[in-house]
């Protein structure tokens, strides 16, 4: 997830998602379909891939089951800082094709959340996590 130089916002992306049938505001995020490939290795072309921009320094908040319920996915949250424009997103697929990229008030997560403005379950993650690391109340993994 992109968070400007002051830490104020984070770049998000706003798109269609069939499967509930309305926008979301999300994290930029992608799969990792790259046999072997490192976690920060994915992050950071997956960012430049969906909105665009390059990260200097890549820092690893945390690891999460989405469902472990019914599958074993396990996403890998990093912070992307001392972010800059690329030559622009090269969208792969019909829903990156249609999606928005936006600035996101770090101060409004809570407020966002709780409106449900927010509701998709690795942004509201990476989000709080994202306030509490540039507040120096959380360390990331190492």
């Amino acid at each position: 997830m992109p968070v400007e130089p002051s830490g104020a916002r984070a770049l998000v992306v706003r798109q269609y998602r069939a499967s509930v049938d309305r926008e979301l505001l999300e994290i930029p995020a992608g799969k990792r379909d790259v046999a072997g490939e490192p976690p920060e290795v994915t992050a950071a072309r997956e960012l430049e891939e969906e909105i665009g921009y390059h990260a200097r320094q890549l820092d690893r908040l945390c690891e999460f089951y989405n469902s472990p319920g019914f599958c074993d996915e396990l996403s890998h949250l990093y912070l992307a800082l001392d972010i800059e424009p690329t030559d622009g997103p090269s969208p792969v697929g019909p829903e990156e094709s249609a999606m928005t990229i936006e600035w996101l008030e770090l101060a409004d997560v809570e407020q966002r959340i709780a409106s449900g403005a927010l509701v998709d379950a690795k942004s509201i993650i990476g989000l709080l996590l994202a306030r509490r690391h540039l507040a120096g109340e959380y360390p990331g993994l190492s």
